[in-house]
């Protein structure tokens, strides 16, 4: 049986702010729509309505069937300290929800409950189409597709490194079989492995999919359609095709929107001339045959008189046309993000060093590694997740212990760091003050200046910096980098959680940006922008190249 999603009318306020309004879309069978719109616009907020996570103020959202399951795989992989890996799993897929209500109605029909064979039956298709039945092979063959070994299920999802966390996110995309899936920035911290294997997964699956993500090539690749949150009205609109198309159509309709306005004020502005030259001359003709009765004639004076009348009349008919015209609302313009990096002077020859650089924790190794960045060199870092990556910044920045080896930063190096985990506005502080602590301005009208330019608002500052959504703390990041001069800027994953107008606005500033660059990315059309000179790649804790790009 097909499935379908149908949302009529979704409307949500918090407080006095309006998140969504009269939101309609709907998503069926073999459809696969990218949800997109600025960071804080509502994606994540929809998409709870739509799983029924959230309660709108208004509207309503239809399953057909009724009984169809839906699946919300949320943004940020939520590692409790108490749980490990294959119970993540079992609870992330939906499963644990579905076996609790396939053990309640079979402990109902073993009691003999009223109604307990309808319910046992229903519970039993749930479980059956869930997956559960061979989960446990099915969960074998995948964590085997992703290289992660059996004996990663009895660890702590605590303990596990990024890289890894990453792919047990993957494997949960892999393992959840729902009638509807809805998934919010599934490929954060994907390296380019798991990018083709997600890829490969959504578009072999014929159930309706709503996806967020910035990740454009990957929407390229992917949906067939999109649904954009307007940030001014707060509603939706769809529209038909892939990435590029909507692309087109957009830009087709903003252009449109221009043109009619721009025709608008051009027809009120020739009846506003016109009115006023039309009154213009008919006060001056009334006054001229007053004043002027043209050798007394009665007649002519009259006549005169007449004629002011008929252009006063002319301008009452202009008048009317302007109350006629159709009226057309200026274009809304967006706020945008205007980044630009502060740049200290230029650093000695070379920016940074490892020499036969170890790094050892748990059961990885890092190195033995020597590797010299030069001053104004743009290098990227590539590797699968687990490689090492994130440990050689670290250990190139000294944010990480030397086992063996050397390290060296030039003593005129000043480093700008976007690090992967934004760990810096993960506590308690409000976002204001974890900014100043950070490095930002030190008074406070000058720290919310600068916070609003780059949309941190009223609304966020006073908030505990770890309530802010993982794109607003991404932009406190992008503030002190533009507050903090640098000439070696570190960036990890700095794509992660940035809407596309602030991921464009990185790129640009970085295509002018003089000193030296070293990122880690898998955001494919990020890194085709950077014009990179050097790609080194890990495997294993080892570079495996070092070398031009192709």
């Amino acid at each position: 049986m097909h499935s379908a999603l149908i949302a009529r009318g979704i409307s949500l306020s918090r407080g006095s702010n309006l998140i969504l309004s009269d939101v309609e879309l709907s998503v069926s069978e073999k459809q696969r729509l990218g949800l997109v719109g600025p960071n804080g616009v509502g994606k994540s907020t929809l998409l709870g309505v739509l799983a029924g996570t959230i309660t709108p103020d208004a509207g309503v959202v239809e399953l057909h069937p009724p009984t169809a399951r839906v699946a919300l795989l949320a943004q940020e992989i939520d590692r409790p300290r108490d749980e490990v890996v294959s119970g993540f799993l079992w609870r992330r897929t939906g499963l644990a929800k579905v076996q609790a209500e396939f053990d309640q109605a079979t402990l109902d029909l073993a009691s003999d409950q009223p109604g307990a064979d309808d319910r046992y039956s229903t519970a039993l298709d749930q479980w059956l189409a869930a997956g559960a039945a061979d989960f446990e092979s099915r969960q074998g063959e995948v964590l085997a597709r992703l290289a992660l070994p059996q004996t990663l299920l009895d660890l702590p999802m605590a303990a596990l490194s990024g890289g890894q966390a990453a792919r047990v996110g993957l494997a949960v995309v892999l393992l959840a079989q729902p009638d509807i899936l809805l998934l919010d920035e599934p490929t954060n911290d994907l390296d380019f492995v798991g990018l083709d294997i997600l890829e490969e997964h959504l578009t072999s699956l014929s159930i309706p999919q709503l996806i967020v993500s910035h990740d454009r090539a990957f929407l390229e690749r992917v949906i067939t359609g999109v649904v954009e949150i307007d940030p001014h009205h707060k509603s939706a609109a769809f529209f038909d095709g892939g990435w590029l198309a909507y692309l087109y159509e957009r830009d087709v309709a903003a252009r449109h929107a221009e043109e009619r306005y721009s025709e608008f004020v051009d027809k009120r502005s020739a009846l506003q001339d016109r009115v006023q030259q039309q009154r213009q001359w008919a006060d001056t003709g009334a006054k001229r045959a007053k004043r002027m009765p043209s050798d007394g004639d009665k007649f002519i004076k009259a006549r005169n008189l007449a004629q002011s009348e008929k252009l006063a009349g002319k301008a009452a008919r202009t008048e009317k046309a302007m109350e006629r015209l159709e009226q057309v609302d200026k274009p809304w313009e967006e706020w945008e993000l205007k980044l630009s990096l502060a740049v200290a002077p230029r650093s000695g020859d070379i920016a940074a060093a490892l020499d036969e650089a170890v790094v050892s924790h748990g059961d990885f190794t890092l190195g033995p590694i020597s590797l010299s960045i030069a001053s104004g060199e743009r290098v990227a870092l590539l590797g699968h997740n687990g490689s090492g990556k994130t440990t050689l910044l670290n250990a190139m920045l000294g944010a990480q212990t030397l086992t063996k080896g050397g390290r060296f930063v030039g003593p005129s190096v000043i480093v700008g760091e976007m690090m992967q985990l934004r760990s810096q506005f993960s506590g308690a502080a409000t976002a204001l003050r974890a900014f100043q602590d950070a490095g930002g301005p030190d008074t406070d009208a000058e720290a919310r200046t600068l916070l609003a330019k780059f949309g941190i608002g009223r609304e966020h500052v006073d908030r505990p910096a770890e309530s802010l959504s993982p794109g607003e703390r991404t932009r406190l990041v992008l503030a002190l980098m533009q507050t903090r001069e640098a000439n070696f800027v570190v960036l990890d994953e700095p794509t992660n959680h940035l809407d596309m107008l602030a991921i464009e606005q990185l790129e640009s500033a970085l295509a002018d940006y003089p000193g030296t660059i070293l990122v880690v990315t898998h955001d494919r059309q990020f890194l085709d922008s950077l014009r990179i000179d050097r790609v080194i790649e890990l495997e294993n804790g080892q570079i495996v190249s070092d070398a031009s790009p192709n």
